[in-house]
């Protein structure tokens, strides 16, 4: 009993020290970015941010009665049957090989997500922000999370991730996305440094240009090597140059919250330019 009580406070603290940095870390790009912008902001802060926080908000709770606890079961069963890519593995490379595949396996969805029309319609809530900060990496349709699930689902099943490395990538993506979608100018020299391996905020801004030629480039949410192997990498476009949000007839109207709840359900506009 006394055992049993000792290991629950354990994991307690534990949980509290984890929420501690993971509230301290988002502070610290928050202070960040407001002192070395990246961008110019075109939005009053204090709204749009308002918008995507409730938005966000959405999101993680379909995530924690939906898609935690189904992938978590199938990560359990992958370990237990060792099945999925990372079980074929040695044991000391099974943890990164799962994390690397699940990384890979979004890159696949991110690139369907805006290339096949009927997903690139929930998407496209995300990209209708016309300014780019560490809130955007919360901004997505509640629905979204929903019509992902299937791929969840899968991409859990063949990466063969264990419960240990399916947490594991979902602390590294997160941690990623609000990384790469801060508006945070990083010292001289250092965004191109860590784009050789990460995702990072110059690198990302160019995939939410309202440019679809500029849009349809570096997918990785993780590891940017994904865009380096499929030729999707570039870093051509400097920050000023790129214009923020999605260039079509209804992108103005449908960036407040009420319309980009209702967007996706809406015939889609078409793009003022392709190119």
């Amino acid at each position: 009993m006394d055992a049993a009580i000792g290991q629950s406070a354990s994991m307690s603290l534990r949980r509290i020290a984890f929420a501690v940095i993971a509230v301290a870390a988002v502070a610290g790009v928050i202070v960040a970015e407001q002192k070395r912008p990246l961008r110019q902001r075109r939005r009053k802060t204090i709204p749009r941010t308002l918008r995507n926080a409730v938005m966000g908000a959405s999101c993680a709770a379909i995530i924690a009665v939906a898609e935690e606890p189904l992938t978590q079961k199938i990560a359990a069963a992958n370990l237990k049957n060792t099945a999925g890519f990372a079980r074929k593995l040695p044991a000391p490379l099974r943890i990164i090989g799962g994390v690397l595949a699940m990384d890979y396996g979004f890159y696949l969805w991110h690139v369907a997500t805006h290339t096949i029309p009927f997903l690139w319609r929930f998407h496209r809530v995300h990209h209708l922000d016309a300014d780019m900060d560490a809130s955007t990496a919360v901004r997505f349709h509640a629905a979204d999370m929903l019509v992902s699930l299937p791929w969840r689902l899968v991409q859990v099943r063949l990466s063969g991730v264990s419960p240990k490395s399916l947490k594991l990538w979902r602390h590294f993506f997160n941690a990623s996305i609000l990384f790469h979608h801060s508006n945070l100018r990083l010292p001289a020299g250092w965004d191109k440094r860590l784009s050789a391996v990460f995702t990072t905020p110059e690198m990302h801004g160019i995939h939410h240009s309202s440019v679809k030629q500029q849009r349809d480039s570096n997918w990785t949410s993780g590891f940017s090597f994904w865009d380096r192997l499929h030729g999707t990498f570039r870093s051509d476009i400097a920050p000023q140059d790129i214009v923020i949000g999605v260039d079509d007839a209804a992108a103005l109207a449908d960036e407040a919250l009420e319309a980009s709840l209702t967007a996706p359900f809406k015939p889609m506009p078409s793009p003022t330019r392709t190119m």
